[in-house]
């Protein structure tokens, strides 16, 4: 007798720890597609930041390029480039007399 309620006690059992499984299971997946979405948020995010700061370094660049061409450096580029065409004519008379 003693052994029928023990195999009773089991067959109850039985249902309710493949219940508790399928929670478990379901709780699981869940938890995987949850991180799967943040993973995918996060690399999305990481790769339109890299794109902001690599579009913001061309502006910076080009900004700084943009200044240093017009800026008060200007009249040293003029002495410069006059200077350089006066060697310049004056290597092309030597070579021509």
């Amino acid at each position: 007798m003693e052994a029928s309620r023990v195999q009773n006690g089991i067959q109850l059992l039985l249902p309710t720890e493949q219940e508790a499984q399928q929670i478990v299971n379901t709780a699981r997946n869940t938890k995987m597609a949850r991180l799967k979405r943040a993973k995918e948020k996060t690399e999305k995010e990481v790769a339109l930041r890299f794109q902001v700061e690599a579009d913001f370094e061309r502006k910076v660049a080009g900004v700084y390029e943009f200044k240093f061409s017009i800026s008060g450096d200007y009249g040293a580029n003029v002495k410069w480039l006059e200077h350089e065409t006066e060697e310049k004519s004056h290597y092309l008379k030597t070579q021509a007399a």
